[in-house]
């Protein structure tokens, strides 16, 4: 799967083709990385592939990657001028003070880049990240008798600050309202931005309502595809962390914006490439919006209801914590809210999981956004479902 080229996608899986492509581009991203890593890792390699999600394995191996150019670069620990070229006798060099030290390096560091010096500065959470990398590496090297110790008992604790100790920014009720008038209205828009608003306001609606209603997770709205939606069923369906699929339901808001969206103004599929002809979103050139497309609309709109710059404006995760915050400050269980959102916590996810669907459509019911700031609220939908 070169870059540039075009693949075809062979799917039995029962999952969308953008879902599987994806999926297949990161797996393709390992590989090139493993290439260039240290032949002896193979056993680390074979281990991520077996027990983490895709993305996890990419982290960890430009992780390791990292660690293997600080040891060319800042120590004397190889003589070897790549990464690749790096033995197992120089891994069996490396002690426990000599990886605290790479962490602590990690924190603050800088790289000369086109002629200018990129300072880079690691969170704690991002350190904590590196730390298990290299943890999990030392480990399997161990048990794969490449090296005769696991040093990694004497790794530095890395302190991470926990939920209560970071402030959570969420967009207020007042704010979400305010955002929404300026995509529905293209107020407190620029001139410029108005002409690109005219024509995408539609789906910009419907993409932060999406993201306030149900706090999706950036992949999962940017996965969505036409198809994902049943309307008459009154649902749609998204594709969780470790390929789980997830059946939401379709509160009166989103079905209106999506509609809306979907019969006056996205192109017709006669327009499309075969790519893209399922895909929900589309740019103007269209094709499959990005991730980074989306991330820079949310942004803008975020920015306008806080205030702010459009550099300050929020991200996509940030309309996560809204639609969280707002739920539970509407009096909804936190164990409902955090079933609908689908927390990582293991142990929270299975307790929740057997929910029912009513639940998340009760969740939902409340969350009627667009006709709340059009006043046209009447009466809770899908009142036949209840008994």
């Amino acid at each position: 799967m070169d870059k540039g080229k075009d693949v075809k996608v062979y799917n039995r899986s029962g999952r969308p083709d953008n879902v599987v492509r994806k999926e297949q581009d990161i797996i393709r991203q390992c590989r090139e990385l493993e290439k260039e890593l240290p032949s002896f890792l193979k056993g680390y390699f074979t281990y991520l592939r077996s027990n983490v999600l895709p993305m996890t394995r990419l982290a960890y191996l430009h992780d390791i990657r990292f660690f293997c150019q600080y040891l060319i670069d800042e120590t004397s620990l190889t003589e070897a001028e790549c990464v690749r070229d790096i033995t197992l006798n120089d891994f069996s060099q490396i002690t426990a003070p000599d990886v605290n030290s790479f962490l602590d390096y990690c924190r603050h560091y800088e790289v000369e880049k086109d002629g200018f010096t990129v300072a880079f500065e690691n969170s704690n959470k991002t350190l904590a990240r590196k730390k298990s990398s290299l943890s999990v590496l030392f480990k399997q090297l161990y048990r794969d008798q490449k090296l005769e110790k696991n040093i990694t008992d004497g790794f530095d604790p890395i302190r991470v600050p926990g939920a209560s100790e970071r402030e959570i920014k969420a967009l207020q009720d007042d704010e979400v309202m305010i955002m929404l008038d300026a995509v529905s209205t293209g107020s407190h828009l620029t001139k410029k931005e108005r002409q690109y608003w005219e024509k995408t306001k539609k789906r910009d609606k419907a993409i932060l309502i999406l993201f306030l209603t149900y706090g999706l997770r950036l992949s999962e709205l940017q996965q969505l595809n036409v198809s994902s939606f049943q309307f008459s069923r009154g649902e749609f369906l998204i594709y969780r962390k470790r390929g789980k699929e997830s059946t939401m339901p379709l509160n009166q808001s989103v079905t209106m914006v999506i509609q809306d969206y979907l019969e006056n103004e996205r192109p017709g599929d006669e327009t499309l490439s075969e790519e893209n002809r399922d895909a929900l979103f589309l740019s103007l050139q269209g094709k499959r919006m990005t991730e980074r497309q989306i991330r820079e609309l949310v942004k803008k709109y975020t920015s306008i209801g806080l205030s702010t710059s459009r550099k300050k404006g929020y991200s996509p995760h940030k309309l996560r914590a809204t639609a969280a915050t707002s739920l539970i400050g509407r009096g909804n269980s936190i164990y409902d809210v955090q079933a609908l959102l689908d927390h990582e916590q293991v142990t929270t996810t299975q307790l929740y999981a057997a929910h029912k669907m009513n639940v998340k459509r009760d969740l939902v019911r409340d969350m009627e956004w667009e006709l709340e700031r059009s006043g046209k609220k009447e009466g809770k939908p899908y009142e036949k479902d209840k008994k």
